[in-house]
């Protein structure tokens, strides 16, 4: 058995940060059900780039998950909500404060309805506070926890990364929030709100740089020992146009590449100092001597922390993300779907993304709806 069969998640969310939760609660096992609108849906499943219609990050979002369509602005949707919630565990919902409670919908009020209901409320800067309110993306989250003003070189303006940080952060501390009220349930049979915020849950990310500021210490973008201040640990460019990443921090490691390579064996590669400049010039002249390949085998007789930098393309045949069997495939109406496998995920039975309102009829008779019910909600719009 799963270790979460037997939990039901109902899951308004859309785009990346709460679908990224439930999709890990799905693969552990929980019962997952999509709430979409009458109309467009998740609007994820119309951005692109798409596999025949539907777009390829939704269909890595939302395996193992069932969808119903109702209207939440018309009073029978509402009221149809209101009835699900009471056979659910949780509420998963990424509006902005206060959406719910204009749609007669609020936390307190789905409370109401089921005291052992745990609510995730996950927002851009969470349920209090002056930003509370306003609009934000990932970019906008990472600039206000301070993480964007880590990265990027020395004299530089902030680079952002090269993925959604506070997005699919902010998803997984959602997933633990909502873990730990449920063990928190078995203890006092009673619900809870579960307030996560992006900007907070990217924080933790910079937590070496923070900490050493916490403590005083200078922060120097792009010239600290890991972001770029020391020789041992970088991105060097190969002959080939290629690139390999260096993380030979420890002593040992580092002595070991220094002898490899003909430097020095001495500290200087770790030591930070005025001495680093030149020496990572001179490291960058060794590493652009030799191409990838070759770096890759000289990786595999010095054990000094140094690894390719693969391209996307090239992470399906690389040897130990295969060997961890990281991508797989699965049957569905758009075909053969290649899937991200994550780390959590046990090995059971996968289904498919749902198509929009897929199981809405489904999910409503759960609830207690006859056939006359639901082809109410259907002929007033309030369900598809």
């Amino acid at each position: 058995m799963a270790p979460l069969a037997g939990v039901r998640v109902l899951d308004l969310s859309r785009l990346l940060p709460g679908p990224f939760a439930s999709l890990v609660l799905a693969d552990l096992g929980a019962e997952v059900d999509k709430i979409e609108d009458t109309d467009a849906g998740d609007y994820l499943r119309h951005m692109p780039p798409q596999v025949a219609g539907t777009s390829a990050l939704f269909l890595a979002l939302n395996r193992n998950k069932r969808s119903a369509c109702l209207d939440l602005k018309k009073p029978d949707g509402r009221e149809a909500l209101l009835r699900l919630v009471e056979k659910y565990d949780v509420v998963l919902e990424q509006f902005r404060p206060k959406v719910m409670d204009r749609l007669g919908l609020s936390h307190a009020a789905l409370l109401e309805r089921n005291p052992r209901l745990i609510v995730c409320a996950l927002t851009g800067y969470g349920q209090t506070g002056p930003l509370a309110m306003r609009a934000g993306h990932d970019i906008d989250y990472l600039g206000r926890a301070g993480i964007l003003g880590f990265q990027g070189p020395a004299g530089a303006p902030p680079v952002p990364p090269g993925f959604q940080l506070a997005d699919v952060s902010g998803g997984l501390w959602s997933v633990i929030g909502i873990l730990a009220a449920l063990a928190e349930r078995v203890r006092t049979d009673k619900g809870k709100i579960v307030d996560v915020s992006m900007t907070e849950a990217s924080m933790p990310f910079g937590i070496l740089s923070l900490a050493s500021m916490l403590a005083g210490e200078t922060h120097n973008r792009g010239a600290e020992p890991l972001t770029g201040g020391i020789a041992a640990y970088g991105v060097y460019a190969t002959k080939d146009g290629g690139h390999v990443a260096l993380g030979a921090l420890e002593p040992k490691f580092w002595l070991t590449f220094a002898a490899g390579v003909g430097l020095p064996a001495d500290m200087t590669g770790i030591v930070p100092g005025d001495h680093q400049p030149d020496l990572k010039k001179k490291v960058a002249e060794i590493f652009a001597s030799r191409s990838r390949g070759e770096w890759i085998a000289f990786s595999k007789d010095h054990d000094c922390c140094l690894e390719p930098v693969l391209e996307p393309t090239e992470l399906e045949t690389d040897e130990q993300l295969a060997a961890r069997e990281m991508f797989f495939e699965i049957d569905s109406p758009w075909g053969r779907l290649k899937q991200l496998k994550l780390p959590t995920m046990p090995k059971n039975a996968t289904r498919p993304p749902p198509k929009q309102g897929e199981h809405t009829e489904e999910i409503l008779r759960e609830a207690g709806y006859d056939d006359a019910a639901i082809a109410a909600l259907k002929s007033s719009g309030a369900a598809r």
